[in-house]
């Protein structure tokens, strides 16, 4: 594939995630796996080091501004770790067992979650309305870590799910000022997506090359991205993707 598309396909997810704040494996992996034709295994696990490299930056801001709760990033962190070891491990096992046919339970996998995060993001805004300030206890410490558990184990065999699912969870059951809430989320993020990306660089199904093109485009991209948040109607934009992803989602269970 030529150079210039992907750096171009990076540039247009970097601009979108600037603009809409949603997360770069849910944008970017219907357009490797789709556009690019990347082996879904192959797209997963190069999708999860982009994530990481593009989250490293914002983290670092957030822990600058004092903008991170610590306690919910370990709590997440003892439940999403081996999580992600789990789901690399299982994605390891079936493609021992069955070859070439795991690029079809990643499809599958892939599917249901483009179809559950765009339904769930429709919804974000009305869970927001009615959730108060419940700072977390030492009780809430296994639920936050049964949030990060599962969406570890989605991390590792999709890449998707690091940002958009642990934010809508942690919605449901706790809630900060939202700078706090985007602060913790990004900091666990770069964790969990850092422990699947060397994971999935051991089974070899990280490609550099690739990786390497989509950051040159991204970061451009989130520049542009950033500066145009405050001149295109948002909501309308949020919506138009999660129409795209519902309807990415539903082809990819269809075949």
């Amino acid at each position: 594939m030529d150079l210039g598309v992907k750096i171009a396909i990076g540039f247009v997810v970097g601009t979108l995630i600037g603009m809409t704040g949603l997360g770069g494996g849910v944008l970017l992996l219907p357009l490797l796996i789709f556009g690019l034709r990347v082996p879904p295994i192959i797209a997963v696990g190069s999708d999860a080091l982009f994530n990481f490299v593009t989250k490293i930056g914002s983290s670092a801001v957030h822990i600058r501004k004092g903008t991170v709760k610590y306690r919910v990033v370990l709590a997440l962190a003892v439940g999403s770790i081996p999580g992600s070891i789990g789901g690399v491990s299982l994605l390891g096992h079936l493609r021992t067992v069955y070859g070439s046919g795991v690029n079809s339970f990643i499809r599958l996998a892939v599917g249901i979650l483009l179809v559950v995060v765009p339904l769930l993001l429709f919804f974000q805004h009305r869970i927001e309305d009615h959730v108060t300030t419940r700072p977390p206890t030492m009780k809430s410490f296994v639920g936050m870590s049964a949030i990060g558990l599962l969406a570890g184990f989605l991390v590792g065999i999709t890449s998707v799910g690091s940002g958009s699912i642990i934010m809508m969870l942690l919605l449901m059951f706790y809630s900060f000022s939202p700078k706090v809430m985007v602060g913790t989320d990004i900091v666990h993020a770069v964790l969990l997506t850092g422990v699947a990306s060397v994971l999935h660089f051991r089974l070899g199904n990280v490609d550099f090359p690739l990786v390497g093109s989509l950051l040159i485009g991204s970061i451009p991209g989130g520049l542009l991205g950033s500066h145009l948040s405050t001149r295109v109607p948002m909501p309308w934009l949020r919506r138009i993707l999660c129409g795209v992803l519902l309807a990415t989602g539903a082809r990819m269970l269809w075949v």
